[in-house]
């Protein structure tokens, strides 16, 4: 398995782009080169955001480094210590809730983790902070005195970096999860407590052989998410 070949067209390059984007659960190990990382997030910093403040402060972690990040958060999150700089969501209802198992049963089924297991379940669960073994992996902070306005414009900044990814041919996938052992990952990174982590990306070039790779999620009709006024 491997992405289609994109079209031509603006309009329908991008809207290619946009439908090959998600998120990818396994990469293979191969580095990508310094300089493409540079340019990835040259054309994220394209993002708008309010009065062009810019609050993103982006942490690239590879190598050795990410090893040290990897077997940390995994020790952490083993160890049940959790830390975070936000509030953690503590349920969802409705809709919400069946959104958010809809899509770790299409996980689960991809990749055969039974309903009653709870070892696979929690293997899997785990599988967030080995960083789905990705050879690099961003960590977003802005600065603590900032609020829901800016946080939003960092979303704007990292979807713009993980469309610019899948336009080259590479893979991503956005973890809440790293943000719940915000205060260990820190200080591994020498990150002041100044700043607040808001969550992580790991990217790479996907592995299409993984199981993972079969999880597809849907989406909710337009009508459930769009009110159109005239």
């Amino acid at each position: 398995m491997t992405n289609p070949p994109l079209p031509p067209s603006s309009a329908e390059l991008f809207e290619a782009i946009v439908n090959q984007r998600r998120s990818v659960r396994a990469f293979l190990p191969q580095p990508i080169a310094p300089e493409l990382i540079e340019r990835l997030f040259t054309i994220a910093g394209k993002a708008p955001s309010n009065c062009n403040v810019q609050p993103w402060i982006t942490h690239v972690v590879s190598g050795s480094a990410l090893s040290r990040v990897r077997a940390l958060l995994l020790e952490e999150a083993q160890g049940g210590r959790m830390d975070p700089d936000v509030p953690l969501t503590s349920h969802y209802v409705e809709q919400y809730q069946a959104r958010r198992i809809g899509s770790a049963m299409t996980l689960f089924r991809a990749t055969g983790v039974e309903r009653g297991d709870r070892d696979a379940r929690t293997r899997s669960f785990l599988r967030n902070y080995e960083l789905f073994d990705a050879p690099h992996a961003a960590f977003f902070f802005m600065p603590r005195y900032f609020g829901l306005r800016e946080a939003a414009d960092i979303g704007l900044y990292v979807q713009t970096l993980m469309l610019a990814l899948t336009a080259h041919g590479l893979g991503s996938c956005p973890q809440g999860a790293i943000s719940h052992f915000s205060g260990a990952l820190k200080r591994e990174l020498g990150v002041s407590d100044d700043l607040i982590c808001l969550f992580g990306l790991s990217f790479g070039n996907p592995d299409f052989s993984h199981a993972s790779a079969a999880a597809i999620t849907d989406r909710a009709s337009l009508s459930e998410l769009v009110v159109m006024h005239e």
